[in-house]
């Protein structure tokens, strides 16, 4: 019987949805058929989410990894004991949340790079809350970043067939347009190459997407695929990677979505969202590839309007956990050899 990949699982922002999607998910025996998961956060939150969604769950505060149980039927919770119900309302930003929920996050990638847990899989954290908290980091990517001392990474979100990784995330548009440089989409290919080889894809088909429309129409519409995308791609090409584009981005993701491509590379953060959320909010995975450690998160926030009324859906959360454990396993068979 193979070894079954130890799951961190971030509880987030307290005041919203987080615990309610991941107790939710723990009452599936599938999640637990595909591995070890663990919650990394507040035991009171998570005793208080079964109870208001009248579960027949246990709770099992512990202090270390080690003392978990595993089993299906009782919800592990690694106890930073750093938030308690008084710290915070559901639905409303809460400084004592914001700080919790870095600092969730700061354990797991501790564990993560000590080996002790196999991957992590985040539910979501509010910025403001985060920004209250006194952080600067505008999301879940730039912290991973800077937590595991990697600036070699890129953010992508698959849904089904869709797989759409982004040259840049959480800046504005005109920011994210002055990004589009020769030098960023390579690394961004490089990483993108890699991350899908990983994932068992041996020559990972990728395309590209224009910046303009119609991908710039020989230069009518801008010059951004002349003067920087096609150079990128044309010396990617040169390094083995099989990446083709650039393609009109108001009809690439579909031609991905069908089974064209492998995925996609997005010129900005709406570009790749828009297309990957029209599949559905539920169905989305965010993975940050390019890290020494494995992370995987919700493809939606903190959803506050239905906080604490059982409302939310579990099915990204699920999706997230589950693709955590399949990527853990595939890196532990490719470290030991074995298919």
């Amino acid at each position: 019987m193979s070894h079954k990949p130890i799951i961190g699982i971030t509880m987030g922002d307290a005041s919203g949805i987080g615990p309610e999607v991941i107790v939710k998910c723990l009452t599936d025996e599938g999640v637990y058929e595909v591995c070890n998961p663990i919650v990394i956060g507040a035991s009171e939150v998570i005793v208080d989410a079964v109870s208001r969604l009248d579960m027949e769950m246990k709770v099992n505060a512990v202090k270390e990894v080690e003392e978990a149980d595993f089993s299906f039927g009782t919800i592990d919770v690694l106890d930073l004991g750093n938030l308690t119900l008084s710290d915070f309302i559901p639905g409303k930003a809460s400084t004592a949340a914001g700080r919790a929920s870095v600092e969730y996050v700061e354990k797991a990638v501790a564990l993560a790079l000590s080996g002790r847990i196999d991957a992590m899989a985040t539910a979501p954290i509010n910025k403001e809350a985060v920004n209250r908290a006194g952080y600067s980091y505008p999301g879940h990517t730039e912290m991973l970043s800077h937590l595991t001392n990697c600036e070699e990474y890129a953010m992508m979100l698959a849904s089904g067939t869709l797989r759409v990784v982004h040259l840049s995330t959480h800046m504005s548009l005109v920011e994210a347009c002055g990004r589009v440089k020769r030098q960023n989409i390579i690394k961004t290919l490089y990483i993108t190459h890699r991350s899908m080889q990983s994932l068992g894809f041996s020559s990972p088909r990728i395309a590209v997407a224009g910046m303009n429309p119609h991908a710039g129409e020989g230069g009518l519409f801008g010059k951004e695929e002349i003067l920087e995308i096609s150079p990128a791609i044309m010396e990617a090409r040169t390094r083995g990677i099989n990446v083709s584009g650039p393609y009109p981005p108001d009809s690439i993701f579909l031609r991905a979505s069908k089974g064209e491509f492998d995925v996609v590379l997005a010129m900005y953060h709406d570009q790749g969202h828009i297309a990957v959320k029209m599949l559905g909010l539920e169905e989305g995975v965010n993975v940050t590839i390019g890290l020494p450690v494995i992370r995987t998160s919700v493809d939606h926030g903190t959803a506050y309007d239905i906080a604490g009324k059982g409302l939310a859906d579990p099915q990204s959360m699920k999706k997230a956990i589950i693709v955590a454990a399949e990527m853990a396993s595939r890196k532990a068979n490719a470290l030991t050899g074995t298919s």
